[in-house]
This record gives structure tokens, C-alpha cells and sequence, in this order.
């Protein structure tokens, strides 16, 4: 993130204001302007348990997020601080510190349920704070997650087909944050069954389950399987309190010696955690995200709820797809439109230098649309992008300048005929062999003259051709000249004419022939670059896939060894559709999509090759002018 655009104090993000969640347009606005991939790490806990101390550090302040020292909470919605990533050259680090749920002047429990989605939604690292111990009180405050099934779909339900089970929970775990639990003030010893364990086997024991199949088991496990189902991996890390009571109150004033040290070696931990761990947010088929596009998802995810809709990711990220290559290729083309200006300029220039110069942009301009674009897996944006007139208006602007250069050009070298076919001085004996010489001697000059463009023969062809009956005229009227003088001369006037109108056809043979090479080395040079490119979209969905994979045999084996046969048989289940899709994608799903998008493309080259073709024997006089590769 550039200098410039550092922000130097959070911003609101998404306001809360009774009960009612909008975006904050400055926030979404600076976003926008961030086109590194963010990493995104969201803090909730209930009010007043010190979230915001945690994310101050994260962005390497001691203050910025309000921390609040009355009872009231001083987070409201969700507030944002963007700051480089301290470790990630080219990414930016996107802290959103939410509102404390459980607030007792809000008395909306649906309220926080959507905070605390949104959070899910958003990040890619979720950290939640709470106090004292990780006991079942503490995990009856996280009921939270047990309703994130009914406030996250996966599929839209218009996708799932009739009949087919509607449960997205097995698959959370590909598109949900890792998960921390934050334990602070805590005061216990790390033991469980009295032995020594670690944070991260202190938060495993408290996700324990209960065998048994009554409701009270039932209600028992369902926040610890949600946890274990949902996140594709769990840490911990408990603190003990950082001061005193009479210093908690002014914490962020606090420097670093009157802080308890065992509390700064936790922070330090929990802070290169957060900074090595975390990853790029990805949307679902493993797309990494930048700023512009979380910006976007703010704004999806935020008039959805807002509607009384549940958000879904399928839907969002097919409305990204629709706003980012629609983007995308607007921006291509003024990445195209902004090179050839220069061309411009320089006409008339010959058609295997506009073409070069038109390939040379093309390509900047189509790998700056695979760039900003995604899952245009028919091709229909890059066919966007493809099919347009510019090449075809170049052409024509090409030939006017040119036209307008060479019919300047000879209307100056033949001014001087002119005189002299006004003063009479062709129009007598021995006249018609000073027309010819005069004739031949700007014909000559004119050939000598540089840089006449596409259209010096054809303009040539057609002066010559104006002048004919002149010639014709001044022919007969020569006394010296008998008829059969008259005939020869006839007769090599018109194998003069036949002779410049094959010349001009036979340069446009030849600029035709090199305009098609270097089409058709272009064409398969962007099939290169868009096989690249779902090869790229395929790799991010296997990760995808194989991160959902790990987390799930992970659990599978937890759960054996504690003697869940039946859940770990379910995940084996789950397991297995897992390799099977990866399979599926690996193979066929790649093969699908590059063979609708070849046979899009292949529709288009015969076009933009009947342009070349028709180009070439009539510059600028382009019958299929509505189709020309871009």
C-alpha cells in the first residue's frame, strides 16, 4: 500500500445505527483504491472484554481503535484500519474491529447474529475474545455460531437442484477464516486431566464432545461441533491480566515497562501468529481478493442482509464476476485506447506497422483484462474485449490520412501540368511527348516521396485514371503524331494503367499475407495467455479443496481417537465427495470450459480473417467491419 494512501486512524466501516446496517461510502471508496490482496483479520468477543486493545497492536499502534473505559461499548458496527503488511511485500493488512455483542442497550440478539456473519464473511483470520476460561458458559456466549447455517448460504437456493439435500454446513469449512480464541485475563493453570497441555490443546479439550444422543448432550455439543465442523483450523492463546485494575483504565496510555511482561510475551506471540498465519481472503473457488473487491463484498454482503435476504456466496461472488470483468474490460480498452493515441499521431504509417502497433497494444490490453478479471469461463468478457470496431476505425483513419497526404501530394506536383494545360502548351505539334515527360517526372517524384501510408498506389491509380481523357484528348489533337503513332501510344497507356492497378494489388497480396501470419501467431498467443488463466483459476480451487481436505481428515482422526465412529465415518464421507470434486476439476471441468471458450473463439477467426481478407483487396473497405479480433 503506497504512503500516500496510508490510513492513519480506523475508520467506520459498516454503521450500525438501531439495528440498521449500512456501508460507509468513504471507507468502501478507499478500499477501492487498494489493488494489493488483503489479508483480512476480524476481532468479536462480548462488550467490554479489550478486542480493540488486540487489533491497536496488530496494526503496530498503542492506540486507534477505541478502547472505551465506562461501561457502555464504544465500538459501534464495524470500524476498519488499513496498514501495510509488516511481513507481505504488496499486501495490505485490513484490521475490523466489531461491535460487542451482547450489549445490553441494543436488546437485539438478531442484530449481533449479523455482525458477528459479517465478520465470518469478510476475514480471513476471525479471532474471538472473551474472558476468564473457555468453559460452557463461555461457549453458550458463542451461540452465535451454531446460527451462522441459517444466515450463510453456499448455493443459491435457485442452483440446488429438486430433491438434493440444502445443507451447506460440510462445506463451510472450504470458505470460512481460521479461527483464534482469545482467552484474556486468565488466571488457571494450563492443565486438563492434570497433565501440562498447550493453548492451542487447552481450546481442543474445551471443544471436547459428549457421547450420547439426549438434548442436553445434544445442546452441549452443538457451539463445540459448529467450531470443529465450520473452521478449517483452531488456535489459542490465553493472557493473563496486563496491569493492575487502577491501570486498565488507561491501558493505551500505558507504556511497554508498566505492562505485566508475561502479558507482552503472549501479545508478541499472538501477533506473529496472526502476521505468518494468515492468509489472503479468498472467495469461493479460491480467488484472492484485493481491496477494491472486499470493498465490493462489503457492499453485496451488507444490501443483502439489509433486504431481509440471506447473503450467499455463490450469489456475491457472481455479482463481483459480473461488476469486476465488466470493469475489467473498460479498462483493457482504455489501456488499449491510451497506447494507440501515439499511433495516431504518426499517421500515415504503413499497415504492417499499424498492425504491429495494434497487436502490441492488444496484448498490454488483454493481459491487463486477465488481471481484473475472473470466472469468465465461456469467454463472453474476453469476447467483449475482442469483438470491437478500433482496429477497423484505425484502418479507416489510417487510409483517410493517408488519402488525404497523397491527394494533396499530387494535386501540388501536378499544378504545374495544370498551368501548362491552361497556357496551351500541350495542346500543338510535338505536345503530347512534353505531357508524357512532364507526366513520367512526377510520377517519379511522387514514388520518391516517404512516408505516403496504405494508400499511394490506389490515390496514384486514381490520378492517373482522372487524367486519362486529358491524355486521350491531347493525344489526337498532336499533328506531329500520325494515327498509327496515335494507336501505339493508346495501346501503352492503357498496359501503363493495367501495370500501376496490378502494382497496387499486388502490395495489398502481400500486406494481406502479413497481416494474417501475425493474426494468426497473435490468436495462439491469447489462447496461451487464457489456458494460463483458468490453469491459475484451477490451481486456486484445488487448494481450496485440499485445505478442506486436511481440515476434515484432522478432525476425522481427533474424533476416532476419542471413539466418535459414526461422526468420523460422516467425515470420511464428506472426505471422499472432497477428492472426487478435485478429480472432477482437475480434469473434465478444466477440459469443459476451455472447449466452450475454444469454440467461442474459433467462431470469431474466421470473421476477423474474412475482415483481413476483404481489407486486403480494398483498404478501409471492410464488409464485416462488426468483427475484428482484438
Amino acid at each position: 500500500m503506497s504512503k500516500s494512501r496510508l490510513m492513519p486512524l480506523p475508520e467506520c466501516l459498516v454503521e450500525n445505527v438501531n439495528g440498521s446496517l449500512s456501508v460507509c461510502k468513504h471507507a468502501i471508496e478507499f478500499l477501492s483504491s487498494i489493488n494489493e490482496p488483503v489479508v483480512v483479520v476480524s476481532v468479536v468477543g462480548l462488550y467490554r472484554t479489550g478486542k480493540s486493545y488486540l487489533m491497536n497492536r496488530l496494526a503496530g499502534q498503542q492506540s486507534g481503535f477505541a478502547l472505551g473505559s465506562a461501561v457502555e461499548s464504544k465500538t459501534k458496527g464495524i470500524w476498519m484500519w488499513c496498514v501495510p503488511h509488516p511481513y507481505k511485500d504488496g499486501h495490505t493488512l485490513v484490521l475490523l474491529d466489531t461491535e460487542g455483542l451482547g450489549d445490553v442497550d441494543k436488546g437485539d440478539s438478531k442484530n449481533d447474529g449479523w455482525i458477528f456473519c459479517l465478520a465470518v464473511l469478510l476475514s480471513s483470520t476471525l479471532v474471538y475474545n472473551s474472558r476468564g476460561t473457555i468453559d460452557n458458559t463461555a461457549l453458550e456466549n458463542l451461540h452465535y455460531v451454531t446460527e451462522l447455517s441459517e444466515q450463510i448460504n453456499i448455493r443459491s437456493p435457485l442452483s440446488v437442484p429438486a430433491g438434493a439435500a440444502e445443507g451447506d454446513d460440510c462445506h463451510f469449512v472450504r470458505f470460512f477464516p481460521s479461527f483464534i480464541w482469545v482467552v484474556r485475563d486468565f488466571t488457571l493453570k494450563l492443565e486438563a486431566d492434570g497433565k501440562k497441555v498447550t493453548e492451542d490443546e487447552y481450546l481442543e479439550f474445551a471443544l471436547d464432545l459428549k457421547k450420547g444422543v439426549n438434548k442436553k448432550i445434544s445442546d452441549y455439543n452443538l457451539p463445540r461441533q459448529c467450531i470443529r465442523n465450520y473452521f478449517p483450523s483452531r488456535n489459542c492463546f490465553v493472557f493473563p491480566s496486563p496491569a493492575s485494575t487502577e491501570h486498565m483504565i488507561h491501558l493505551e496510555n500505558l507504556k511497554e515497562q508498566e505492562l505485566v511482561p508475561n502479558f507482552l510475551e503472549v501479545t508478541g506471540r499472538f501477533c506473529d501468529h496472526v502476521f505468518h498465519k494468515s492468509s489472503v481472503k479468498t472467495l469461493k473457488g479460491g480467488h484472492r481478493i484485493t481491496g477494491k473487491l472486499l470493498g465490493r463484498l462489503v457492499q453485496i454482503y451488507v444490501d443483502t442482509i439489509s433486504s431481509g435476504e440471506v447473503p450467499c456466496l455463490d450469489n456475491a461472488v457472481a455479482t463481483l464476476a459480473v461488476l469486476e470483468n465488466e470493469a475489467a474490460v473498460q479498462k483493457a480498452l482504455k489501456v488499449y485506447q491510451s497506447g494507440i493515441e501515439e499511433v495516431k499521431n504518426m499517421f500515415p504509417v504503413s499497415v504492417i506497422d499499424i498492425t504491429s502497433e495494434h497487436q502490441k497494444f492488444s496484448n498490454l490490453a488483454i493481459s491487463e483484462f486477465m488481471k481484473c478479471s475472473f470466472k469468465d469461463e465461456k469467454g463472453e468478457y474476453l469476447i467483449k474485449l475482442m469483438v470491437s470496431k478500433c482496429f477497423v476505425g484505425l484502418l479507416q483513419e489510417n487510409e483517410k490520412a493517408s488519402e488525404r497526404k497523397c491527394r494533396d501530394l499530387l494535386k501540388n506536383l501536378f499544378s504545374v501540368m495544370n498551368k501548362r494545360l491552361q497556357d496551351g502548351e500541350y495542346s500543338q505539334s510535338g505536345g503530347y511527348e512534353l505531357y508524357c515527360r512532364d507526366r513520367d517526372a512526377i510520377v517519379e517524384q511522387y514514388c520518391r516521396e516517404p512516408n505516403k501510408g496504405v494508400s499511394a498506389e490506389a490515390m496514384l491509380n486514381e490520378f492517373l485514371k482522372d487524367w486519362g481523357p486529358e491524355s486521350k484528348r491531347i493525344l489526337y489533337i498532336d499533328t506531329k503524331l500520325t494515327e498509327n503513332d496515335r494507336k501505339i501510344q493508346e495501346e501503352k497507356e492503357k498496359s501503363a494503367l493495367l501495370e500501376q492497378r496490378c502494382k497496387e494489388e499486388e502490395e495489398k497480396i502481400i500486406v494481406r499475407e502479413r497481416m494474417l501470419q501475425e493474426e494468426r501467431k497473435q490468436h495462439a498467443d491469447r489462447m496461451q495467455q487464457i489456458q494460463e488463466k483458468f490453469k491459475s483459476e484451477i490451481e486456486q480451487q484445488q487448494q481450496e479443496l485440499d485445505r478442506a481436505m486436511e481440515s476434515k481428515l484432522k478432525e476425522m482422526e481427533e474424533l476416532l481417537m476419542k471413539g466418535f465412529k459414526e461422526k468420523a465415518d460422516l467425515l470420511e464421507e464428506e472426505i471422499n465427495d472432497l477428492k472426487k470434486e478435485k478429480e472432477e476439476k482437475s480434469s473434465s471441468r478444466f477440459m469443459d470450459v476451455m472447449m466452450v471458450l475454444l469454440s467461442n473463439m474459433e467462431k470469431l477467426l474466421p470473421l476477423m480473417l474474412d475482415t483481413y481478407i476483404f481489407y486486403g483487396w480494398g483498404y478501409g473497405r471492410v464488409l464485416r467491419s462488426d468483427f475484428v479480433l482484438f
